[in-house]
């Protein structure tokens, strides 16, 4: 009997599965092998078996907390492209998140109109003294009642350093962990639905930050040098799908 394919909500990164394990594919054309290391057990690591058309996937024992790296050619730790949490920034481990865990209540949120709006940009490291989403969400009350319908977020994807306006991201599915846990950004998203706000997200589609970065070590054909600007490495989008792929965020980054 023929199993039915695995169906994965991203084309890469570690997504949980219904029986407690793990699902892994990551595209690394660049590599030989690939493995799955946990951080707390590197002596155990998770060969990948390479697909025809240079991802490596297959099935790992990791949960919702547990940090890991992937291994390229059996002797480089690099943090997942696709990471969704990097709790020790873009040079550590990546973390699984389960994203189904967060607690929503906003059933009733229909969105809003796509005119009439009034938006307050908003950077979540300078908007209250303590620069986190958590912090945020307790003034979002303050901005309702002067009028603000769409709160706008500058960048939040995790880079380097300890402060920056989010033009130098490099991981591009994590929010950064300077502002908080990844459910921090959907409590906050959560909050501003019950107050009646909606919530979009400024995004840098054009680059990745010059730090922090190793998309390099996967493929070449992630970025390209036929353009150039001031914050790092051009993303390659006349290159192969995967690598347009990357900075494809059509989908909403908080659930």
């Amino acid at each position: 009997m023929n199993q039915a394919p695995l169906r994965r909500r991203l084309s890469g990164g570690v997504e949980l599965l219904a029986d407690g394990r793990a699902h892994a594919r990551v595209w690394a054309p660049r590599c030989r092998s690939v493995d799955v290391v946990p951080d707390a057990a590197r002596d155990r690591p998770y060969a990948l078996q390479q697909e025809p058309d240079g991802f490596f996937s297959g099935t790992v024992e990791l949960r919702a907390g547990n940090r890991y790296w992937f291994r390229l050619d059996s002797d480089r730790l690099r943090p997942d492209p696709v990471s969704r949490s990097q709790p020790d920034g873009p040079h550590g481990p990546s973390m699984v998140v389960d994203p189904a865990a967060f607690g929503w209540t906003d059933g009733g949120w229909r969105g809003v109109p796509s005119t009439g709006q009034v938006i307050y940009e908003l950077h979540i490291g300078t908007f209250t003294p303590e620069g986190s989403w958590r912090a945020a969400a307790g003034r979002l009350a303050d901005l309702a009642e002067v009028g603000v319908t769409v709160v706008e977020m500058m960048p939040v994807a995790d880079f380097s350093g300890t402060f920056g306006w989010g033009y130098d991201g490099v991981n591009l599915y994590a929010p950064t962990r300077l502002y908080g846990l990844p459910d921090d950004l959907r409590a906050f998203v959560d909050r501003a639905h019950a107050l009646g706000l909606g919530v979009i997200l400024d995004v840098v589609y054009n680059h990745l930050g010059p730090d922090g970065n190793y998309l390099n070590d996967y493929s070449a054909d992630y970025a390209t040098d036929k353009y150039t600007n001031d914050w790092g490495r051009a993303i390659n989008f006349e290159g192969p799908a995967p690598a347009r792929a990357l900075a494809d965020l059509r989908q909403d980054v908080a659930r």
